[in-house]
């Protein structure tokens, strides 16, 4: 009774709390106020004056369907996306039972008993069935504060799964364009190596005849095996490239080869992709910073859902039941229901267990802040350097097309003077390896600039948009 007493002296104390509670937004101070730390213009050349297109269909505006095919089944096999599939069924899981909390239980219950209660009594047979609903009254919103940050951590979940689907489609690309600029090193080291060869031949032939020292002959062998050595090693990174593609994709390597070999779209340059002339813009395109985002939101309503537990818990419950009794051929049946009882529970002593878990949900909120902060500032550095090297590649690459182009008239021009009788055919092949060289810094420029395309892809999100989220559907997901 003194309890009792206590109890109800106390309530109005409590309740009066209540009202002076913040909501949990305010209570967490959440993302609505955290700056995005993105500078106010990008410090290097946006490419194509900063337009921008949709990137979810970037792979398949190139033309090349075997690429698109790789990056489909790299996709379909990826573990990592598998993981991220999971943490989707989780977290949905997880949503579900916090919302479960909001609403009452039901129960039912059944028993049957045969037994003598009294000497001089006959055997008696119970049976006996009934419903029982208990409802938690979320009072001060410790059980919304908790669904609500179940639904964050779902919206996360999916956009972690974007996030994985960008960065294997990346990968892939990587690997096949990385390939295909090894496979044209292949060709040019192979030419490379006949010239060296053809030069040391012809340096035989004039040292036998005496108008070359045997030190210039020794040379041009050397330099000639050299140039073999070369082409086994480039040959054998491609090997290993295109033996990561296997292992990405899930493809067998002899159909890998035959599909490679066959694809003559291959060869072609990839178009450009588009960013966003507003910073926020292409950074609001990154999965990986929204789904930070939703971890801050998420930390904050658990730490609300904390702070509602020092306050009192209110519950209802009730019950309805059938009871039937058989003793000495006589039989009773009942009827019983309740409503109650209405139960308060004051938290008076708990050795400070919600008081720390309170704190370590400031913590977790304070850590998930931090987090994001560092997220977006590696966004931008990211951007930024995808940036700084595709206007590297693109100011070089003008230069490098005019030097090859010329290294190849140079080259015809001097094959005419060697037929002309005006120049030897180590002049010709002194300056065929001159062209070659040049075609090669082309070519590696032109994979450079390829790879920062990819890398810009990348680093704006692959032209995911936050409203692909809730379409997130793990029986959809592959």
């Amino acid at each position: 009774m003194i309890a009792w007493r206590l109890s109800a002296w106390c309530l109005p104390v409590f309740l009066a709390g209540c009202a002076n509670l913040p909501a949990p937004a305010q209570n967490a101070e959440v993302a609505a106020s955290l700056p995005l730390l993105a500078p106010a213009q990008w410090q290097a050349p946006l490419p194509h004056n900063g337009q921008r297109e949709d990137l979810g269909l970037w792979w398949q505006q190139h033309g090349d369907a075997l690429l698109v095919e790789l990056i489909d089944a790299a996709q379909s096999a990826s573990p990592t996306l598998t993981s991220a599939k999971s943490r989707i069924w989780q977290s949905r899981a997880a949503l579900t039972s916090s919302r479960a909390a909001l609403g009452p239980t039901l129960d039912a219950s059944a028993s049957a008993a045969r037994s003598v209660t009294q000497p001089n009594i006959p055997l008696a047979t119970t049976l006996q069935a009934g419903l029982l609903a208990v409802w938690e009254i979320d009072l001060f919103g410790a059980n919304t504060s908790a669904s609500a940050a179940a639904a964050e951590r779902l919206s996360g979940a999916q956009a972690l799964w974007h996030d994985a689907r960008v960065s294997v489609a990346a990968e892939v690309a990587n690997q096949y364009l990385q390939l295909i600029a090894c496979t044209r090193q292949v060709s040019l080291a192979g030419q490379d190596a006949d010239s060296k060869a053809e030069s040391a031949r012809l340096l035989s032939v004039s040292t036998r005849a005496g108008f070359t020292a045997n030190g210039d002959l020794e040379m041009g062998k050397a330099s000639a095996a050299d140039a073999a050595n070369q082409v086994v090693l480039v040959s054998a990174q491609c090997d290993v490239m295109l033996k990561g593609l296997v292992a990405l994709t899930g493809f067998s390597e002899p159909d890998l080869r035959a599909r490679f070999a066959q694809s003559a779209v291959g060869q072609a340059v990839l178009a450009p992709v588009f960013v966003a002339a507003v910073p926020a813009e292409a950074l609001n395109q990154r999965p990986d910073l929204f789904a930070a985002a939703r971890d801050i939101h998420a930390a904050a309503q658990d730490l609300a859902s904390y702070n509602a537990q020092r306050y009192p818990r209110l519950s209802l419950s009730g019950s309805i039941g059938a009871l039937s009794v058989n003793a000495g051929g006589v039989s009773t049946d009942l009827t019983t229901w309740s409503i109650g009882p209405l139960t308060l529970s004051v938290p008076l002593f708990d050795g400070g267990r919600r008081q720390a878990n309170t704190d370590a949900a400031q913590s977790r909120y304070d850590e998930a802040v931090a987090i994001y902060r560092g997220k977006v500032r590696q966004a931008v550095r990211e951007v930024e350097q995808a940036l700084v090297n595709l206007q590297a590649a693109m100011d070089q690459r003008t230069n490098s097309e005019s030097s090859a182009q010329a290294w190849r008239a140079a080259l015809n021009a001097m094959v005419v003077r060697q037929r002309s009788g005006f120049a030897s055919q180590i002049d010709v092949e002194n300056t065929r390896r001159m062209a070659l060289a040049a075609e090669t810094g082309r070519l590696a420029l032109q994979r450079d600039q390829v790879l920062a395309w990819v890398a810009l892809y990348r680093a704006v999100g692959g032209g995911w948009q936050a409203t692909a989220v809730a379409a997130t559907d793990p029986d959809k997901i592959r």
